[in-house]
């Protein structure tokens, strides 16, 4: 299940990042869904042949890059 946003009126609840930082996969997950476009977006590249057109694509290794980053910084996260 993917969850996308909807003019800013969906948000992570505190308990799932409170979860996710916890460790739980399950809220973990959740946060990638949530922040999947944005991820998507910033790992888009554009190719351009030789006759100019332009060609944008996700390079899936830079996709992954980031989502190791956000989980990576999920669980040094601090909650006050």
């Amino acid at each position: 299940m993917i969850l996308k946003h909807q003019s800013n009126s969906f948000r992570l609840p505190y308990s799932a990042i409170q979860a996710a930082v916890g460790g739980d996969t399950t809220a973990i997950n959740r946060m990638l869904e949530y922040y999947e476009g944005y991820i998507s977006k910033l790992s888009t590249k554009r190719y351009y042949d030789q006759w100019g057109n332009i060609y944008e694509c996700v390079d899936e290794d830079m996709r992954r890059q980031l989502q190791a980053k956000l989980i990576m910084k999920i669980s040094s996260f601090k909650l006050y």
